[in-house]
């Protein structure tokens, strides 16, 4: 398959962005400034992130609400027009294929934003249409965000949280809604691609510093928010994952309710935990945690973390390894000393 590009990918390699390829699209890693200091600079101001590699998946028509409702697992009368809803699509042993947020745009349209990885997966359980092509997302995320974007697109910064606005920049239809993948407050942007190079110049010219994936990564690790093929995945449901809230158990029957209803029932046998060493050695994925001594799970994503100045994990633990609990992760052959914290490891900073 052929490698895509953003519609900003010329922005991005004019800036002297080192550019990886993800997901099957070729974005930042970063920029000039690096990883820790696009993280710090997320956390202390606002950053501007291109997450065009994200799918979406138009479903519209007067049957759209209740295919959703009996595709995707939260509830969709939990909102309304002119908002979005974290949700999951699960395979039928209760699993997750996807996590997903959904932008309710109008009465009877609905822009679902999957992994890049997993649109054509989405498509086919979901119906609908992909136009990811036809436009580019940048997140503006930090304590500044809204702040830096008001001059720029007043309706645009002043979304709620989850809430979705259509907005005009220079004249061209868009969309924003607030959301994020950082654990600040911020905006999503979906921009026509025509218009993008020039609305990603703005952006900057507003004084946002451009990111890339790294700092994205461990922003949102900070923030204890899974990543797919990570934290959520095969084998994986969401209740493993501590996201039963992401599940409608008042409506109908959706893909995967029989099996997590019957996980429910006997108890889930391990729980995402977050996990804080002593020093500054970051944990890698696939290194076992062990209580008492003797491995009890594995790290699912870490590393360092900017603000806490040590390493950082999340990990599958058997549910009573609550918060507080001793442990240790084996960093190849030596046990490191570590805690069991709660959720997220960095709080949101006020605006």
């Amino acid at each position: 398959m052929a490698v895509r590009h953003s519609p900003l990918d010329g922005e991005h390699r004019a800036l002297g962005a080192k550019m990886v390829p993800f997901g099957g699209w070729e974005m930042p890693l970063a920029y000039g400034d690096g990883t820790l200091a696009e993280h710090r600079t997320c956390r202390e101001r606002a950053v501007a992130f291109d997450v065009s590699h994200l799918g979406t998946v138009r479903v519209q028509g007067g049957a759209a609400f209740e295919h959703l409702q009996q595709t995707l697992t939260n509830d969709l009368r939990k909102i309304a027009p002119s908002r979005a809803q974290y949700t999951h699509l699960l395979d039928d042993d209760g699993s997750v294929l996807d996590d997903i947020i959904v932008w309710w745009i109008a009465d009877d349209r609905f822009d679902v934003m999957p992994n890049a990885s997993n649109t054509e997966r989405v498509v086919s359980a979901i119906g609908g249409y992909d136009v990811t092509a036809t436009r580019a997302v940048i997140a503006l995320q930090g304590p500044a965000a809204r702040r830096l974007l008001e001059p720029l697109a007043p309706a645009a910064a002043k979304v709620a949280h989850f809430g979705v606005t259509a907005f005009e920049w220079q004249g061209v239809p868009c969309l924003a809604a607030g959301t994020g993948y950082t654990g600040e407050d911020g905006v999503e942007c979906a921009v026509p691609a025509d218009a993008a190079p020039a609305f990603w110049r703005a952006v900057l010219d507003a004084r946002f510093v451009p990111a890339g994936l790294g700092a994205r990564d461990t922003l949102r690790l900070e923030a204890g928010l899974p990543l797919h093929g990570h934290e959520l995945g095969p084998g994986i449901t969401p209740l493993q994952a501590g996201l039963g809230w992401v599940i409608g158990w008042d409506k109908g029957e959706f893909r995967g309710r029989p099996a997590l209803e019957a996980e429910r029932e006997r108890g889930v046998a391990r729980r995402l935990r977050g996990v804080v060493l002593e020093g500054r050695q970051p944990p890698r994925e696939g290194y076992a945690v062990l209580v008492d001594g003797k491995p009890a799970g594995e790290v699912t994503s870490g590393n360092f973390s900017p603000m806490l100045e040590r390493g950082i994990a999340l990990a599958f633990l058997p549910p009573d390894a609550g918060p507080g609990t001793a442990v240790e992760v084996d960093l190849r052959g030596r046990p490191a000393p570590a805690e069991v914290v709660k959720l997220p490891f960095v709080q949101k900073k006020a605006a």
